[in-house]
């Protein structure tokens, strides 16, 4: 928050405080209440972020070479990673932003609870809101458990927005696992509010693995004040793969940057996939840029929402985008999670980022830059695959929705810095 607008708040309670004590009216002092704990909230935000900022240090990561493999059904994706988890000798490093205590997560905390009677060193880092409410007596099964990112003083609003959105499995130091899906029945396509969930996950073997485990123990450490060694046991010596990759860790900033850096490569195409399309206005502006010089632009995103507002939010983007010649597309075949940008037959991005101002600049995210041609004419065609499942947005579309959808775009655009 700027000096300017501190002037303007303070302006505001003062002719508010004013005008409570003239009139005596007692009417207004849950207005005056509201209107300072508002102005409480901004500032905490904004000193927040601020801070957060001055300490964030940019990772570009160094380029690997892994064997990688695309999941993009959760049924598929359990079968292989919940296989692996059993085969695990030494250790097990898990992060996620959302674990359920349903039968998927039961599942899953009794095959922890397995490997921690096997003798296996199991570590559960989970998101503290995203996995708000899972019980004790739950989590205790999973060796050791922590909390990351829980909120506090000072800063508490800004820190209750600061998630800790990556979703990072390793195992054995060997094995990676980086991408969309969380544990839960939504996404294994059991919650009938979704039906099928189509998500991108990388599973990953080879040198790359030893990256993912070095922001699992920072993300560790950070939680829980320890560590774990840097020795053979945790970084085994690794075989290069065949396909060349880059992993790309962002703590809340640098990620706005990174994806602008994509856009202005592009030629030809820039293919985006992702569940809530909120950009900054600066890579708005790079993706205009592109399209003047001939690029072709599609997106895709998820016909139905899964959240309130954020579907809304996207509506002034896609029509802006749609005039300059961009093809907007809405799955409709479930619910839409993927985070993929391609950008010609260069460059494939995959990881946990949205296409939002959240991971742009609040949350800690995880992404990976794939360089393999055959690998990206893969995903390619697996987006074709989506497109054949998904419906063109048109004008047409926008000048016919009802009040109701126009009200909750004009309240979504307010809001879109925190959805």
């Amino acid at each position: 928050m700027n000096e300017h607008s501190v002037n303007i708040f303070s302006h505001f309670l003062f002719s508010f405080w004013e005008n409570y004590n003239n009139e005596r009216s007692g009417g207004m002092s849950w207005l005056i209440v509201a209107i300072i704990l508002l102005f409480l909230l901004l500032l905490d935000y904004k000193w927040g972020d601020k801070v957060s900022k001055t300490t964030s240090r940019k990772k570009s990561g160094v380029e690997r070479q892994s064997d990688i493999t695309l999941f993009t059904a959760g049924e598929e994706l359990f079968e292989d990673y919940f296989a692996q988890l059993e085969r695990a000798k030494h250790h097990i490093h898990i992060l996620f932003y959302i674990v359920r205590d349903d039968k998927m997560g039961q599942r899953f905390f009794s095959l922890l609870e397995q490997k921690v009677n096997e003798g296996v060193e199991v570590r559960l880092l989970v998101d503290w809101v995203g996995s708000f409410g899972l019980p004790p007596s739950v989590r205790q099964k999973s060796g050791q458990f922590a909390f990351a990112n829980r909120p506090t003083l000072p800063f508490f609003f800004y820190k209750l927005n600061e998630r800790n959105h990556r979703k990072i499995t390793v195992i054995d130091g060997k094995i990676g696992y980086l991408g969309g899906f969380n544990i839960g029945k939504e996404y294994i396509g059991q919650d009938p509010k979704f039906g099928h969930w189509r998500d991108y996950h990388l599973k990953i073997m080879g040198e790359g693995v030893h990256d993912l485990q070095r922001q699992f123990q920072e993300d560790w450490k950070k939680a829980t004040g320890q560590s774990f060694g840097d020795d053979e046991r945790y970084f085994p010596s690794l075989q290069k793969g065949t396909v060349k990759h880059r992993f790309l860790p962002t703590d809340g900033a640098y990620l706005e940057d990174e994806f602008i850096q994509l856009i202005e490569q592009a030629k030809r195409e820039i293919l985006i996939g992702t569940p809530y399309f909120i950009p900054s206005q600066k890579l708005m502006n790079a993706l205009l840029k592109a399209m003047k010089r001939g690029v072709q632009l599609t997106i895709i995103a998820p016909m139905q929402a899964d959240h309130p507002l954020v579907k809304e939010a996207a509506y002034p983007y896609f029509r802006q985008l749609l005039r300059a010649g961009a093809r907007i597309y809405q799955f409709y075949n479930g619910f839409y999670h993927a985070k993929v940008i391609v950008i010609d037959d260069d460059i494939c991005d995959i990881g946990t980022a949205n296409f939002d101002h959240r991971s742009l600049f609040i949350n800690y995210e995880m992404n990976c830059y794939i360089y393999d041609k055959p690998f990206i004419q893969y995903v390619k065609q697996t987006i074709a695959h989506d497109i054949d499942t998904s419906t063109l947005l048109t004008a047409e579309y926008f000048r016919k929705l009802p009040w109701l959808d126009r009200l909750k775009e004009g309240v979504a655009t307010l809001m879109s810095p925190l959805l």
